[in-house]
């Protein structure tokens, strides 16, 4: 989602180049009629030696003249360096997550300054090294078409309550992610907003379905709440989000992909945070309503910016916000 910004301002400064990306398999479906992109390598990354050895060969039949590394981590600079560019740009080191892996790059951009501390604001100093004359702000949505969004008016037309307040979108997230709020907690959340009179629509795509399920057996549905469960297509979503947003209305959900691909596309965002930091990987850009909500218990550990909790109690960074917390944060867009 970030690099997305780096990919539009390449595009508009040099229209007739040929360009690729390499990307996750899970996420490539984003990339997929994204105007401007000629080639999408997917990349399993549970694939073993035989996944790297297939995007060696991919990208060697690419022969690219420039790779540009938007991730700065090991992954990314080993798909950079088996692209054999000639030219290899990337962050600076000091804005790498695993610093030791910048040598793939053969250049970098400037360091980020302070106190400059949101990814978006690196891939902003990413995009001015490519593009000479780049002025901010990045462009970052996925370039929906016309019948792409309207094909979300129509989804979301199909699936918004019918009744209550202004409707609050709510996208629940994976059990397994140290990032995710607890399944009760979400509930309670849908059962304080329909007390307080707005409409609820919960969203959950593949990897939280289950809960979406379980959520959908407990709360029931009426005209003030309804349920999108496993909903699947990541341009679908956006579009989705892009017709909330004409909407005025607000998406509440953790530090996630959702969370990015709705900032992208205007939705005002209530994100709710633990290990994360909201300064550097927020919803983006703050300027536009989106709050971040953090535990008033939160320990002294958060934010870790890990992938597993190491806390003797677990995660109680994200058990800690309370429906309440949330209900604070939506009152202005009430």
């Amino acid at each position: 989602m970030h690099a997305l910004g780096v990919f539009h301002a390449l595009h508009t400064a040099y229209p007739a180049a040929e360009i690729g990306w390499a990307v996750q398999s899970e996420f490539a479906g984003l990339l997929e009629g994204l105007p401007g992109l000629a080639h999408v390598f997917r990349f399993e990354r549970r694939g073993g030696l035989s996944a790297w050895s297939r995007l060696r060969r991919e990208l060697a039949r690419f022969r690219a003249d420039w790779t540009i590394d938007a991730q700065g981590n090991a992954k990314s600079g080993a798909a950079a360096w088996l692209s054999r560019a000639p030219r290899r740009i990337a962050p600076h080191r000091a804005d790498w997550q695993e610093g030791w892996a910048a040598w793939t790059a053969n250049e970098r951009a400037p360091r980020l300054a302070a106190p400059a501390r949101h990814a978006m604001q690196r891939m902003e100093v990413l995009a001015a090294s490519l593009v000479p004359g780049f002025v901010p702000p990045l462009r970052t949505d996925a370039g929906l078409s016309a019948e792409e969004l309207q094909r979300g008016r129509m989804l979301l037309d199909r699936h918004l309550p019918r009744a209550g307040g202004v409707p609050v979108l709510v996208h629940l997230s994976s059990p397994e992610d140290v990032r995710g709020w607890p399944a009760s907690s979400w509930g309670e959340l849908v059962g304080a907003l329909r007390r307080a009179g707005n409409g609820v629509l919960v969203l959950s795509g593949p990897g939280e379905a289950e809960l979406g399920q379980e959520l959908a057996r407990e709360l029931g549905a009426d005209e003030g709440l309804a349920h999108c469960v496993g909903q699947r297509g990541l341009r679908e979503l956006a579009a989705l989000f892009a017709a909330a947003a004409r909407r005025e209305l607000t998406l509440v959900t953790c530090d996630s992909g959702p969370m990015h691909l709705a900032a992208a596309h205007e939705l005002r965002v209530v994100a709710l945070e633990g290990p994360q930091d909201g300064a550097r990987t927020g919803p983006w850009p703050a300027a536009r309503g989106h709050r971040v909500v953090r535990s008033p218990r939160a320990p002294s550990c958060a934010p870790c910016l890990k992938r597993r909790c190491h806390h003797p109690e677990g995660p109680v960074c994200m058990r800690g916000i309370g429906a309440e917390d949330v209900l604070a944060a939506l009152e202005p867009a009430q």
